[in-house]
């Protein structure tokens, strides 16, 4: 059996919690979505119109760097959350996206997304709220990383 859009977020990570009437009120703005190895997801500077639940597989988030060329910056792998630019004007990509490998993951409209949160403040607060959560998580890792790699001062603030 096929598993529904309802069915493949609800057994995400990210939806995990979420009363059910909230995830079904997401399903119409879901669909599958299959991104075959070295496929590129989005490029940085582009237009933020979706995210995706990552269900299968692994994406690289990768950065142009003067000098350098794409810089992978981050991996995202199951359970991970892609795209959060997408909440904010100008709605433009940060980094850029390429599927490592075959990735199985959830699209979701985001248009769709800002039109339910306005509609549903409830449902509204406990997205932004989760998605808070990754740009927290992420900033947190690159912080990580950079004093790991000597980048960094111990004193730095990514506030």
């Amino acid at each position: 059996m096929i598993p529904t859009a309802y069915d493949l977020l609800a057994a995400h990570p990210f939806l995990a919690g979420m009363p059910p009437e909230q995830v079904a009120q997401l399903a119409p703005w879901a669909r599958r979505r299959l991104f075959h190895a070295h496929a590129r997801i989005f490029s940085e500077g582009g237009h933020a119109d979706r995210c995706w639940l990552i269900r299968e597989g692994r994406v690289v988030l990768d950065t142009q760097v003067p000098g350098r060329g794409q810089v992978v910056v981050d991996t995202l792998g199951p359970g991970s959350v892609l795209g959060w630019s997408w909440l904010y004007p100008p709605y433009r990509w940060h980094f850029g996206a390429v599927a490592a490998e075959q990735t199985l993951a959830v699209e979701l409209d985001a248009a769709g997304l800002r039109r339910l949160s306005d509609e549903d403040p409830r449902l509204g607060r406990e997205l932004y709220r989760r998605f808070l959560d990754v740009v927290v998580d992420r900033l947190q890792a690159t912080r990580r990383r950079m004093l790991e790699s000597g980048g960094g001062s111990p004193g730095a603030s990514t506030a």
